[in-house]
């Protein structure tokens, strides 16, 4: 039986559950975090149900992290759908993601989020 390593960072994650914060100086751009402990399962090994959004003034989801349904890989006949829920969404793309623990995956999330605002010229 393997020992899961301390996520240290957890505790900070599992804060910020509801938090709702708007981003820009127009107060156009708003994230959300939704973030749950629930029982470890082949699905969500870490025992967490999480989902943290980006989204713009009308409230479409610019990017998202989260583990609520598994993602799919490759297209076509060879399409896989593995039972890894913990993915990453990206303007119209969703990708899998490697959770390894809770503050990688906030700084996985900011970073994106960076990104994209960028490319959108709002900083």
């Amino acid at each position: 039986m393997s020992k899961r390593k301390p996520d240290h960072g957890l505790d900070r994650l599992l804060e910020l559950d509801g938090l709702i914060m708007v981003i820009d100086s127009a107060g156009e751009h708003w994230v959300k975090f939704i973030v749950k402990k629930v029982e470890p399962s082949p699905e969500r090994p870490h025992g967490l149900s999480y989902s943290l959004t980006l989204h713009d003034e009308t409230g479409a989801r610019l990017v998202g992290f989260d583990n609520a349904h598994p993602v799919s890989t490759g297209s076509g006949p060879g399409k896989r759908t593995p039972k890894q829920h913990d993915h990453k969404h990206r303007i119209r793309t969703v990708k899998p993601y490697d959770y390894s623990d809770a503050a990688t995956l906030l700084t996985a999330f900011w970073v994106e989020v960076d990104i994209v605002l960028k490319e959108k010229g709002v900083i």
